[in-house]
Formats: structure tokens, sequence, C-alpha cells
């Protein structure tokens, strides 16, 4: 993969104030990228971004979600399953043209633990892409723990993000992003219509945490 230079992007969270959304923010501010975090509420998103900012000394500011689409190079969806298609087609305007990725894992939960839902058009990813047809739509960050993201005393987070799209520049670009995290390889995992079982292995992955206690990732071997 040749080496993609991502100092002049501008990296968009939407759903930033949520623990994976923030942190994820965290992560690409301490690698010295430009980050700006998106909220249904400004207000919450600039004070997330000024916490930010205090603990990494990078560049993190605030907006609507809108606002933070808007303004974004590459953007993250990072938001509860249950706003997501409402929210993607209301900012399909502001996407276009965009790399979006989308990082939602649609699961629900019961007294036996979390479980993959059934999506209508086959994933979270998909959906996105059904909505953002003038938008380079890409999947990743779905295995990641926030709880280690979010963890300053954290300085390898030991795991691999899959990454999944159709546009292998923009595949190519999102793999690179995932580098700029300590300890975290981006892997292509495939095309788009291959991201239901990357998202429904959170699940699993939540299971393996409750049992072991633990903030199990995902490591490819031989690669």
């Amino acid at each position: 993969m040749t080496e993609i230079d991502l100092s002049t992007q501008t990296i968009a969270v939407l759903g930033g104030t949520g623990p994976q959304g923030r942190g994820l923010a965290r992560r690409f501010a301490q690698a010295g990228l430009a980050v700006v975090l998106g909220s249904r509420a400004a207000e919450k998103a600039e004070a997330t971004a000024a916490e930010l900012v205090e603990a990494t000394g990078g560049r993190v500011t605030g907006a609507d979600n809108a606002g933070a689409a808007a303004q974004g190079d590459i953007v993250l969806v990072v938001v509860p399953w249950d706003g997501h298609g409402e929210l993607v087609k209301s900012l399909a305007a502001e996407l276009a043209g965009k790399i979006v990725v989308d990082c939602v894992n649609p699961l629900g939960f019961d007294k036996q633990g979390a479980y993959a839902l059934q999506v209508e058009e086959g994933s979270a990813t998909q959906q996105a892409a059904g909505l953002l047809p003038e938008s380079r739509v890409v999947g990743a960050f779905h295995n990641v723990s926030a709880v280690l993201l979010e963890d300053p005393e954290v300085d390898d987070l030991g795991t691999d993000v899959l990454v999944l799209g159709d546009d292998r520049e923009a595949t190519d670009t999102v793999q690179a992003l995932a580098d700029v995290i300590p300890g975290v390889r981006g892997i292509y995992g495939g095309r788009i219509r291959n991201a239901h079982q990357v998202e429904a292995l959170t699940a699993n992955l939540i299971s393996m945490n409750r049992r072991y206690k633990a903030h199990a990732g995902v490591r490819v071997t031989d690669v």
C-alpha cells in the first residue's frame, strides 16, 4: 500500500461524545490529526472537544453533526443503531464526495447478552451506502474497545481493524487512518457486502469480555 498523508485531512466523528467516538477522537488527536466532534447538541460536542484538547494537546473542535459533517474530509459515523439511518439520510448533502466510515454495530441486548440484529440492507454499512450514493462508504472500527481507546495509560491497543469497502483508494485511506492508533493495523476485510459478519462479531466480543473480564479485540494472522 502506498504511503498516504493524512496530515492535511480533517477527521469528523459524528456521535463523537459517546465512548467509542470520543475514544477514536482522542487517538486521532494524539496522532496529530485535526478532529471535529459532532453531536446532536453543538454545546456538548464543544465541551467534550475542550476536554480532549486539555488531555491530548491536540486539535479538536466541536459542532453539531451537520456542522461536523460539513467540515470533515473523512467522516466517521459512530452513533447508536437506532438513529443511524435517519442521521445518515439527513446529512447526504454534507457527506457528498467524502469518505464516510461507518462504525455502527446493529446489536440488541437481552438477559442472555448481546446479539446481532437483522438489517434489511444487510448491514449498517450497506444501509449507509444506499443512503449516500454520492459518498465513498467504508466500514471500519467495529471491533475496537472503547475502554482501551479512552484509557490514557494504554499505549498499545494490540488489535487489528477490519476495513470493508468497494473503493480501493477509500479503503487504503481508512487503513492508514487506523494505522495512526498505536498498536493498531488497518486490514482490508473484503467488500461492503461482507460487512454484516464484522459488525455482528462485536456481539461475540462482548460475550468474551463478560466471561473473561477483558477488552477483547481481533488479530489477523499471517498478514
